[in-house]
């Protein structure tokens, strides 16, 4: 009986979200509160709730509690100007970011290959987490050309959006020249930043982005929650110099 336990106390839990009892974004009684409610060990009730987790129907912040997850928090477009705080905003969601670090260092032969510039060339590596509605949905890193981009990261502090901060160096405009999306099993500082189990899988999404006459000026790879979002490619083909890979990767 005992290990079972587990599965009485994840299909309770289960239950309460289905009908609503516990509704999405609500968080979940304590762990000694949970052992007391269903008369069971902390073991069953970790288990349980690891269960939920890999399912995507909780997560767990650390040092916050565990919360109902939000299933498809949002639907993502993109397309040939695929803008992060428009596709959020047009869904009455409020978009966040935040930056966890920088740094300037040489471009490897796959990112050199992605920006246009040789191996060995300077590049600004920029880490971020994106929430929507304070919760973590997108956790990478963009690359830009160091030359181009010299103060980057003192212009992006002054401006709201990546979009505003291109302007200040004269862009108006640029595209979504290259996205390649593909699923895999998070690594762990992406599964601890999105807040999510290590066995939810996540969708990662490469992308080039560059200027109307096909010259790259980022190139980035983000890790997105897969059960808090849905993406629609809307993307013309005569707009792309290269088409949208769709690929499924195992590890």
């Amino acid at each position: 009986m005992a290990d079972s336990k587990w599965i009485l106390v994840r299909n309770a839990i289960d239950a309460e979200i289905k009908s609503g009892q516990l509704k999405p974004g609500a968080r979940l009684p304590t762990e000694p509160d949970l052992c007391a409610k269903f008369d069971a060990g902390r073991h069953s009730v970790r288990r349980a709730i690891a269960a939920l987790s890999i399912e995507g129907k909780v997560r767990t912040q650390q040092g916050s509690g565990t919360y109902v997850e939000t299933p498809e928090l949002i639907k993502y477009v993109i397309g040939r100007r695929t803008r992060f705080r428009q596709n959020l905003r047009e869904q009455g969601l409020a978009p966040g970011s935040k930056m966890l670090g920088h740094s300037v260092g040489k471009a490897n032969e796959k990112v050199a290959r992605a920006l246009g510039i040789k191996p060995g060339d300077q590049v600004l590596r920029i880490e971020r987490l994106t929430t929507a509605d304070n919760v973590p949905i997108a956790y990478g890193t963009a690359y830009k050309p160091y030359d181009r981009f010299p103060d980057y990261i003192h212009r992006r502090a002054q401006h709201k959006s990546v979009t505003d901060t291109y302007k200040s160096y004269g862009i108006e405009d640029y595209v979504r020249a290259d996205t390649t999306v593909y699923t895999r099993q998070p690594r762990t500082a992406e599964a601890h930043a999105l807040a999510q189990h290590p066995q939810m899988p996540v969708m990662v999404v490469s992308a080039i982005d560059a200027l109307l006459d096909g010259t790259p000026i980022s190139y980035s790879r983000v890790a997105w929650a897969g059960a808090r979002v849905r993406f629609s490619l809307e993307a013309e083909p005569e707009d792309f110099p290269r088409p949208i890979e769709m690929e499924r990767q195992n590890g």
